[in-house]
């Protein structure tokens, strides 16, 4: 099978069956780019996270833009970006036209509060798998738990954190600080 067409069909899977956005996507991504099609490395998959969670814009059409790239330049970008935006844009068009009718609906209702959590439990995977591989010393653990707390509790702005821990990884490695 041609990359253009495996990369088609891998976003387009993951655009039509990830609920609760981008960040749910990543242990089905993980699944097909490391396990599956070996395009990627964990350690290189982490750092293609990384990067296109501190890009603008959407995590998933960012990492389908960068994993695109990466196979097959710019039209692998093209393909991939398409491939995972399109099934969203189907499906937004069809629940518009016919949610407003039975948005009072109780199995509608029902519904969504299923879709929410479903949402909740892929972020959760999410976590849980990328957590060991990016946590590898005490310098990142308190970094993640210090970028949790700015977040969650002072509700500091995302871009301004990621900024910050920028800076310091720079600042950490070119000390040579170890990550033990």
């Amino acid at each position: 099978m041609s990359t253009l067409i495996e990369l088609a069909a891998i976003f387009f899977k993951l655009g039509a069956f990830t609920i609760g956005g981008g960040i749910a996507m990543l242990p089905l991504l993980q699944n097909s780019l490391i396990n599956e099609k070996k395009w990627f490395t964990e350690e290189e998959f982490v750092d293609a996270v990384a990067v296109c969670q501190g890009l603008p814009g959407i995590i998933a059409v960012n990492m389908a833009t960068y994993v695109g790239f990466k196979r097959k330049g710019l039209l692998g970008s093209v393909v991939a970006t398409i491939s995972v935006v399109m099934p969203s844009f189907i499906m937004i068009l069809i629940i518009a036209k016919f949610l407003t009718s039975i948005s009072d609906n109780p199995y509608v209702a029902g519904a969504m509060a299923g879709f929410r959590v479903a949402a909740l439990g892929l972020v959760v995977v999410a976590i849980i798998q990328l957590a060991p591989k990016v946590i590898k010393g005490k310098w990142t653990a308190a970094a993640a738990v210090l970028a949790f707390v700015l977040i969650a509790v002072f509700n500091v702005n995302t871009a301004y954190v990621i900024l910050l821990f920028i800076i310091l990884g720079i600042a950490v490695t070119l000390s040579g600080g170890d990550e033990e």
